[in-house]
């Protein structure tokens, strides 16, 4: 990225083996952008918001979200997000382990940037931070921007459905 900031990165995950994972792929592909985490939806918001100072998470940022999570589930966060005009703008990867069709389908209604499914097999997961990381790398902003909405993508079956 030419004179523009890395974006942070807010994973927003509740299972402690799938953010240490998480972070070791980051490495593990060269990611300089910071990795902030919210163990559910709720807290998501809240550092969104500033509501915890010590830990706010500045733009550019992209946000990874899994769907399933105690007390504000990866749906009710996107509503949440969606519908603050503060918020709305934040680009949103769904990482989850849900293959179901109307969970694609129901996520890609809040135009999130991509669903991904995790995977057991480690590589499998390092090749899915790699897509993250290439569009982080794609990104030229300056501080306190919001990154944009993807228009298209030709990465054959890496984001959506029909892909």
């Amino acid at each position: 990225m030419t004179g523009g900031t890395a974006p942070n990165f807010l994973l927003v995950e509740d299972d402690r083996m799938d953010i240490t994972i998480f972070k070791r792929a980051v490495s593990k592909v060269g990611l300089a952008s910071p990795v902030h985490v919210a163990n559910n939806g709720r807290g998501a918001l809240d550092r969104l918001r500033r509501r915890t100072p010590e830990e706010r998470v500045d733009r550019p940022l992209l946000i990874v979200l899994d769907l399933n999570m105690p007390l504000m589930d990866g749906f009710e966060f996107l509503a949440e997000l969606r519908s603050d005009p503060d918020l709305r703008d934040h680009v949103v990867f769904v990482l989850t382990t849900s293959l179901d069709p109307g969970d694609v389908q129901r996520a890609y209604g809040f135009n999130i940037a991509g669903y991904l499914t995790k995977s057991s097999s480690y590589e499998a997961f390092v090749t899915k931070v790699r897509l993250l990381s290439c569009y982080a790398g794609s990104v030229d902003l300056p501080r306190g921007s919001a990154l944009p909405l993807p228009a298209a993508w030709d990465l054959p079956g890496a984001l959506g459905p029909g892909a």
